[in-house]
């Protein structure tokens, strides 16, 4: 997949099957789209394109309220990770600042779409929407598709047992209930996130638990709701097994800031200032308050047992 920042540079394809959106987290109805995108691509002979954002619109369109409130499954190097994987030729990164959000939709599609890239075929999702205050849709393109001189299609809402899949379904399901499996479901990987292990106060290694503090790499990645959950940890280029804690710790330093906090299991090393990856199993329990530092070892020790069990399961 060649990656093209901008579109000045793009030199255009004799031939190209198009797709368009933020992607965030590149779930299974993101799959389906280019997995179709591949298909039609194959049929026409065309090469595939695929055009993203970033920043996400919304730090651009409502930068107040999304630097509050939006946190992404994706950073720009996860997404583009992820799309490595998904076999398209293509992609195109525009940077969505305030100038291109008051691009009309007409403009998109002649200056991008059909100046630029020479689109032949468009797929695009159920729900998408582009151009200045999101007027240009499925309607729209299919109304006008002789005048701009390629087909459209749209994918329809793609499910799993019933439930739409979405980035904002996913983002729900960790958020308000830890939900690792429901959001592995839908994205069909293992959630993850990516940090800088830090100094902390020692605290875990003086109750036999000790941890590696890790500091987020992206202050707008997203983390599940507090509390203690089945991970792996990538160090270097090995993974290893461990439990952690989100959360403000109330047994011992309630009032803190947020910890993050991984409990590598059968691991001694010094890792201070590594970069590491996290992978989400499982959730085990929501953060609680113990009366006292024995009654937290002994949920600690049980919560070690329940956590080698979903390893050993997963």
């Amino acid at each position: 997949m060649k990656v093209h920042y901008g579109i000045e540079n793009f030199i255009p394809l004799k031939r190209a099957t198009v797709t368009s959106g933020t992607f965030d987290g590149v779930h299974y109805g993101h799959q389906q789209i280019l997995a179709h995108l591949r298909a039609v691509a194959k049929e026409d002979q065309s090469e595939t394109v695929l055009i993203t954002f970033w920043p996400h619109p919304r730090f651009t369109i409502q930068p107040e309220e999304a630097k509050k409130s939006l946190k992404l499954l994706t950073n720009l190097d996860e997404k583009i990770e992820r799309l490595q994987l998904e076999g398209i030729d293509h992609l195109i990164v525009i940077e969505f600042n305030a100038e291109f959000s008051q691009m009309t939709s007409m403009d998109f599609v002649r200056k991008i779409l059909i100046e630029k890239i020479n689109t032949t075929k468009l797929v695009i999702g159920y729900d998408h929407r582009f151009g200045r205050n999101r007027e240009g849709g499925f309607e729209y393109l299919k109304t006008h598709q002789d005048q701009f001189g390629f087909e459209v299609e749209e994918i329809t809402k793609q499910e799993i047992e019933n439930a739409a899949v979405s980035s904002t379904a996913i983002r729900k399901a960790l958020l308000e209930a830890g939900d690792v499996q429901l959001a592995g479901k839908y994205l069909c990987y293992n959630y993850t996130f990516e940090g800088t292990v830090v100094g902390g106060n020692k605290i875990g290694r003086k109750i036999g638990f000790p941890t590696a503090n890790i500091q987020l790499q992206d202050q707008f990645k997203l983390l599940p709701k507090s509390g203690v959950y089945v991970v792996r940890i990538q160090v270097g280029d090995v993974w290893h097994n461990g439990m952690m804690n989100i959360g403000r710790r109330p047994t011992v330093t309630e009032g803190i800031q947020q910890t993050i906090e991984v409990n590598i299991f059968d691991f001694s090393s010094d890792i201070y200032d590594q970069k590491v990856k996290v992978e989400f199993v499982n959730h085990i329990r929501d953060e609680m308050k113990f009366d006292g530092v024995e009654a937290l070892i002994e949920q600690l020790n049980a919560d070690k047992k329940v956590a080698l069990s979903m390893l050993s399961k997963a």
